[in-house]
C-alpha cells in the first residue's frame, strides 16, 4: 500500500465542483473574494425556516488532540451567520469521521450532500486505507458570504493548515511536516438550506497556497 503523502491537506476538504487532488496538483481556482467582509446580494432575503433542533444534531465529539478554530466572528445576519455556523460543524463532522475511520458517517452527511458528501467519502477512505487520522490545531478565517433569494449561499474562507497533521494508527506516530505556502488554502462552497434549516455543502473547490490566505 503506498504511503500516506498528503499532509494534512484540508481535513475539511470535501469534494468538489471540478476534478481535484486531496492534496496534491490540480487544485482548480476559487472565485476571488469580493471583500473582507461578509456580504449579501443585493436582493430580499430568503424567508426563514425552522432550523433543525440541537437534538436532531449529530453529536460530534473529536479527539482532544484535534482542535479547530473558526476566526469568522459573525455578521449580524443570522442568515449569514446560519452558513459559517453549519459550515463549520461540516468541518469538524468530516475530521470525526476520519477519527472514527467510517467513510459513512452521518455527521458529515448531515452537512454535506451532492458532490461536496461523495467527495467527503473518498477522503475519508484515504485515511481507512491507510489506518490515519487527523492531529492538532486548524485556524478558519477570512470568510466571505452571499446568500441568494433562492435559498443557496456562496461562501469563500481561508484554512491554515501549519499545525495539523496526519497520525498512524498503528504507531501512534505523527507525521509532522515544513510549513510551507502550501499550508495555507482558499475555499470556495455552494451550499443550500434545505427543509430542515440547515445549510448543507453541496460543491467546494479550493486553491492551495493561495496569496489571500497566507500572513
Amino acid at each position: 500500500m503506498p504511503a500516506l503523502t498528503m499532509r494534512r491537506c484540508s481535513f475539511g476538504l470535501v469534494a468538489l465542483v471540478m476534478t481535484l487532488t486531496a492534496c496534491g496538483g490540480n487544485d482548480t481556482d476559487a472565485p476571488a473574494k469580493g471583500s473582507d467582509k461578509a456580504s449579501v446580494a443585493a436582493q430580499p432575503s430568503p424567508s426563514p425556516s425552522t432550523p433543525a433542533s440541537e437534538g436532531d444534531r449529530p453529536v460530534i465529539d473529536l479527539p482532544s488532540d484535534v482542535t479547530h478554530a473558526f476566526d469568522w466572528g459573525t455578521t449580524g445576519d443570522p442568515l449569514k451567520d446560519a452558513v459559517l455556523a453549519d459550515t463549520a460543524q461540516r468541518i469538524r463532522a468530516v475530521d470525526l469521521a476520519i477519527a472514527e475511520q467510517d467513510p459513512r458517517h452521518e455527521a458529515y452527511r448531515f452537512y454535506s450532500e451532492g458532490t461536496a458528501a461523495a467527495g467527503s467519502e473518498r477522503y475519508i477512505q484515504e485515511f481507512v486505507d491507510h489506518e490515519a487520522r487527523t492531529t492538532g490545531f486548524t485556524r478558519f478565517y477570512d470568510a466571505d458570504v452571499t446568500v441568494h433569494e433562492d435559498g443557496t449561499a456562496a461562501l469563500v474562507y481561508c484554512e491554515d493548515q501549519s499545525k495539523a497533521f496526519n497520525k498512524f494508527l498503528g504507531t501512534g506516530k505523527t507525521d509532522v511536516t515544513p510549513v510551507t505556502k502550501n499550508s495555507y488554502v482558499i475555499y470556495a462552497a455552494t451550499l443550500r438550506k434545505n427543509g430542515n434549516g440547515v445549510w448543507v455543502t453541496e460543491r467546494l473547490s479550493s486553491q492551495r497556497g493561495s496569496a489571500k490566505c497566507r500572513p
